[in-house]
């Protein structure tokens, strides 16, 4: 697929904007950018870890989130408009005890109003732990 962002992503601009956020909370850091990709990283640690000492179905969820919303702004021109969160679902596969996940967010379809993202979350070893869905609604700059 071809390059398909408004401007060229600034990786440190993206790791800003999630300064002071959920996203800083856990540990969220946007690492690299691709023609129709966004990938970052996630500790699996005590901010991230429900009580028997695996990762948060949760925290997948906001990581997932977090990649697919930063993905679909860069599509647009924001001073113009943006996109939001509409729906987002999530598949937890294998459950992560220690470590950092690493989340791809990959484009399967930009419309007018609309885009659908695919967010696929591996382990330290490589290995599928949690594939997420998002949809992002795109709507008009106030």
């Amino acid at each position: 697929m071809s390059n398909i962002w408004f401007a060229t992503p600034d990786i440190a601009d993206m790791n800003r904007q999630m300064e002071n956020t959920a996203c800083s909370n856990l540990g969220i850091v946007i690492t690299e950018t691709g023609d129709d990709w966004v990938k970052g990283t996630m500790p699996a640690d005590q901010r991230t870890f429900q009580p028997v000492g695996l990762v948060h179905g949760g925290a997948n969820v906001l990581f997932a989130e977090t990649l697919g919303s930063m993905a679909a702004n860069l599509c647009l021109d924001n001073s113009k408009e943006y996109a939001v969160g509409q729906e987002i679902n999530a598949n937890h596969l294998r459950g992560v005890r220690s470590g950092t996940l690493t989340g791809i967010a990959k484009i399967v379809h930009r419309g007018r109003s609309s885009q659908v993202w695919e967010i696929r979350i591996y382990n330290s070893e490589e290995k599928l732990s949690c594939i997420s869905r998002l949809t992002m609604a795109v709507i008009a700059a106030q």
